[in-house]
């Protein structure tokens, strides 16, 4: 249905009468209390009490009681939050005492810090690997595991036209991409693309009408594939900036702002009218409009942050004038600022937002809820969605870990944060082809996609199929012993009728400075999953994800390197991009319908354990 719209497109409703009182989680909070350490091995735990309404929490550390204190670098992290404790410092020396403070986190950035700091000390690894145990009731019923890394994939790019030209090494880059958004959308089950940019498909024609064709054809192509589009608002059409030359990124996304916010305003109409028409108005009902050009840093905006907020929503009213059932949000904020500032415009303003987005790079998400739930409470209006709509591993441009192993239990981690608090959470990207970087200089280059130019598939890819591939419901799993849940974390589901059972148990840090391996950071695991048949014999089947199991890069290095393969190099690659499972001998469930299984768990990695009733 068409609505009519109740204001000119990019013109102002009444104010709403919610209070001049700023939401909750925008203003700084006290600092957490109850901080205390524990000495593990390789690292120093820190535990706090959660401050309500916080969105995270930054770690400072020194090497003296009296200071200076320091906020805790992860490297190449933009972001220098965490969104909950346990943390673990692994960036230490053994035997060497460190002193702690925290700060809680909010929309307007760090708190006051602990007032009593807390001493640390690493332990120096033994003679094996530390221990931790992963304790799983297979016998409680089980919930739904929410798929919120399957959501949603950032494309970094629409699928290029067939005449883009070739790709690197003269691959088709059309061909790829399209097989690469098939391969996330078989195995990992990925529903929606995020990545269709306005300037590279919408043109103006010289009599000012807006002409979609390039947009058709990119939109057609993700349809044909079994996906969905997120229609990206985002950097204004070179038609429509005041500046056409000011570009950013290898797309050439526009950054000057269009001097005519009415002009924007149809363009944004217009584009929503003529996707119903195409595609069908229920068809169009279903998917995500969101405002997007990351505001925040300064080389990816103009005009100030009210100029953003009205461009915001000259959109957002646009795209309700059309057909009010769509959902609109944004902003797609660049290190999660501006969120709270623009819920705070859209309550006083009462402009429209389903949801709020927001994209990060190094550790996992922050916890927006005491936003979207302040905001939801002060308007009556439903609480809105929570995505993170592009998580990368690393911030920076071509960084080895990306395509490394140690990147794997990084992207667990940040999913399981997110089940907790968000709606989705969206990997950068799903191919090294990418509109940020430009063609891959080489084939490992550090790039951010799951899969590399040519489509391997990277440890991220494999430690998300492994999490797409956990069967049943979510029952609890719960780590003990030297790094839990800090290092060491666990998901867990079953059938509830003891006739299987998963486990995925992973081990990594934040801290870069260990992306080669920790020796002192490698774990000895004993899984124990309570609940099964008693007596039953358990068939085991294990898969791993380490720099020696299902680590491409680690192939191509032993093959000798280079920049990129030759024809029978890719051969050998390509038969070697698998996750092979590893059967385990058969068990049999004790009396109680307790089955115990030791594993070892090198930092980085990922191992998954499936029992399955013989």
């Amino acid at each position: 249905m068409i609505t009519t719209p109740t204001a000119p497109i990019g013109g102002k409703r009444p104010v709403s009468c919610s209070g001049d009182r700023p939401l909750p989680g925008t203003l700084a909070l006290p600092a957490p209390t109850g901080l205390h350490s524990q000495d593990g091995t390789g690292h120093v735990l820190l535990d706090w009490d959660p401050v309500d309404g916080a969105l995270g929490y930054v770690v400072h550390r020194s090497d003296s009681v009296d200071g200076p204190f320091a906020p805790l670098d992860h490297g190449d992290g933009d972001v220098p939050a965490v969104p909950r404790p346990p943390y673990a410092d692994t960036r230490v020396e053994a035997g060497r005492g460190y002193w702690y403070k925290v700060a809680s986190w909010t929309d307007a950035g760090p708190g006051p810090l602990t007032p009593g700091p807390v001493r640390g000390c690493a332990r120096a690894r033994g003679i094996g690997p530390a221990a931790v145990a992963v304790c799983v009731d297979a016998g409680t019923a089980p919930v739904p595991l929410r798929g919120v890394w399957r959501r949603t994939i950032c494309s970094a790019h629409l699928p290029p036209s067939p005449d883009d030209g070739p790709g690197p090494g003269g691959a088709d880059a059309a061909v790829e991409h399209a097989e690469a958004l098939r391969i996330v959308l078989g195995g990992i089950g990925i529903r929606t693309v995020h990545g269709t940019f306005l300037p590279e498909r919408v043109t103006v024609r010289p009599d000012g009408r807006f002409d979609f064709t390039g947009l058709d054809a990119a939109l057609d192509r993700l349809l044909a594939a079994g996906l969905e589009p997120v229609v990206e608002l985002s950097f204004p059409s070179a038609g429509l900036a005041a500046d056409p030359c000011a570009t950013v990124l290898t797309r050439g996304g526009g950054t000057s702002a269009p001097p005519d916010g009415g002009r924007y305003g149809e363009l944004c109409r217009e584009l929503t009218v003529h996707v119903r028409e195409r595609h069908g108005a229920d068809e169009v009902a279903g998917w995500l409009f969101e405002v997007r050009n990351e505001p925040g840093p300064e080389v990816l905006r103009s005009g100030s942050q009210d100029a953003c907020h009205r461009r915001y929503e000259t959109a957002a009213r646009a795209v309700k004038s059309v057909d009010d059932r769509i959902r609109v949000g944004g902003r797609s904020s660049a290190a999660a600022p501006w969120v709270g500032a623009l819920l705070e415009f859209c309550r006083r303003e009462d402009v429209p937002i389903d949801f709020v987005s927001a994209r990060t790079r190094g550790d996992a998400p922050l916890d927006l809820r005491p936003l979207t739930r302040s905001f939801a409470r002060a308007t009556g209006r439903p609480e809105p969605e929570i995505l993170w709509t592009e998580r990368g591993f690393t911030a920076g441009r071509f960084q080895p870990a990306d395509d490394s192993a140690f990147a794997a239990p990084s992207v667990l981690r940040a999913v399981k944060s997110a089940l907790a608090s968000a709606d989705a959470l969206a990997s950068w990207a799903a191919t090294d082809h990418s509109a940020r970087s430009g063609s891959p200089p080489a084939l490992f280059h550090g790039g951010s996609g799951l899969l590399t130019a040519g489509n391997l598939r990277k440890p991220r890819f494999w430690a998300l199929r492994l999490l797409s591939g956990l069967a049943g419901g979510r029952v609890p799993a719960r780590v003990t012993g030297d790094g839990a849940e800090a290092l060491v974390e666990a998901l867990a589901t079953a059938a509830g009728d003891g006739t299987h059972a998963d486990v995925l148990v992973w081990n990594g840090t934040p801290d870069r400075t260990r992306a080669a391996g920790a020796a002192a950071l490698d774990r000895a695991a004993l899984v124990e999953v309570r609940g099964l048949t008693p007596r039953a014999v358990y068939d085991v089947t294990l898969w791993r994800v380490d720099e020696d199991h299902a680590d491409i890069r680690t192939v191509w290095e032993a093959m000798g390197g280079g920049d990129w393969p030759d024809a029978r190099q890719w051969a050998r690659l390509r038969a070697a991009d698998v996750l092979p499972a590893e059967p385990l001998p058969a068990v049999a469930a004790s009396p109680d319908g307790t089955v115990s299984l030791s594993v070892d768990l090198p930092m980085p990695g990922v191992r998954s354990l499936r029992l399955t009733r013989a």
